[in-house]
């Protein structure tokens, strides 16, 4: 056959590949994008925090500071080089408690993920459990290690809680499934203000989603939550800032705990202390810090700091192990935590991926991460 048939029929089949690839990558692009403008603009302009539609924080920083471009190409080799385990991520075999909800405890699935034992009620925070966290089935940073347990193993949970709409704290179809699972039919929604447009564009109906801006607070179940202030930002597109983030207090008949969500250092953890606290458990962010974004995500030192302004009492490291999105290595964040938390003497909890911890009776700390990473 003539060289230049098969270099056209080369170029017609990498075409049609090329094709086929952009057709997965955009299937269920709008629908994982979210509310419109129209809708996010209209939750905005309820807000004291927003003007033009754009929400802003109280302590003013840098989403990306300015860096060479052989500077972030350098950040990018690393990440792909350290920021992934050596090997297969343990997970702990065990599924989540399905008796009563006890008094104190908690189930870390990876990353942000955890539910939230208070007082006999049950509260599921930022679940992910896709596999991309992208809008994209194709393109976007894919999980280091499994799902701990299967979705519909979950125990009925009495509130849904999310901090923010990056798609690694709000994924779609793990939004959709628990909204239609009927185990979780009672379940609230409660959210930032904004991401009420997002769950109700997803087909959650209104009458289930409550949505609170800083200071705000509803009851639910016997608990009480309040939205309090974050230093993070916001967005499923190239606009940013459309929704509101947040950090949450829950405080039940006897307990308190505090969810970081996904924030940066910030003074309003001082004040939340002494408002909202003192907590018996803090759960905080660890990892994907990076000194082109100071201001957004914590590092593990800046964590024990907050958790000592929260007045915590035991802390849970989250936002590490289960999602490459930072410059570091894989390990780094909790390697640094331990030692930092030790010279505090602020106590750890520090699980597997999926293992349960009841609070009245913890667990000594096991090194599982090590031998991976």
């Amino acid at each position: 056959m003539p060289a230049r048939p098969i270099a056209r029929s080369l170029l017609t089949a990498g075409a049609l590949a090329g094709a086929t690839v952009l057709g997965r990558a955009a299937r269920g692009l709008p629908t994982a994008l979210g509310a419109g403008s129209t809708a996010l603009l209209a939750a905005a302009a309820r807000s004291p925090h927003a003007r033009d539609g754009v929400f802003t924080n109280t302590e003013p920083g840098s989403v990306l500071v300015e860096a060479s471009p052989w500077t972030i190409l350098g950040l990018l080799l690393t990440r792909g080089r350290s920021g992934r385990p050596s090997d297969p991520v343990p997970l702990a075999p065990a599924l989540p408690h399905d008796a009563d909800a006890a008094e104190l405890a908690v189930t870390w699935f990876g990353h942000s993920s955890v539910l939230l034992e208070i007082d006999g009620c049950r509260v599921l925070a930022d679940p992910v459990w896709g596999e991309r966290v992208s809008p994209s089935p194709v393109f976007g940073p894919k999980r280091l290690h499994p799902a701990p347990a299967p979705l519909e193993r979950l125990p009925p949970v009495d509130v849904l809680l999310i901090s923010h709409d990056h798609y690694d704290h709000l994924d779609l179809p793990t939004v959709t499934a628990i909204a239609a699972d009927p185990k979780h039919s009672a379940a609230r929604f409660v959210v930032p203000l904004g991401i009420g447009a997002h769950l109700r564009s997803w087909g959650v109906p209104d009458e289930r989603i409550t949505e609170l801006d800083w200071g705000g607070a509803t009851r639910v179940a016997g608990l009480t939550l309040t939205c309090a202030e974050a230093r993070h930002f916001s967005g499923r597109s190239l606009r940013r800032n459309t929704t509101q983030w947040s950090s949450w207090a829950i405080a039940g008949p006897r307990h308190r705990v505090y969810f970081g969500g996904d924030t940066g250092y910030t003074a309003a953890f001082a004040r939340a202390g002494e408002r909202l606290g003192p907590f018996d458990l803090t759960v905080l962010p660890i990892g994907a810090y990076a000194e082109v974004w100071p201001d957004v995500h914590m590092n593990p030192e800046e964590s024990v700091a907050a958790h000592r302004d929260l007045r915590g009492g035991v802390l849970l490291p989250v936002h590490w192990a289960t999602f490459n999105l930072g410059f570091h290595a894989w390990a780094e964040p909790v390697d640094r935590l331990r030692l930092a938390a030790g010279k505090a003497g602020i106590p750890l909890a520090l699980p597997l991926p999926g293992q349960r911890i009841d609070l009245a009776d913890p667990p000594e700390v096991h090194d599982w991460w090590s031998p991976v990473a």
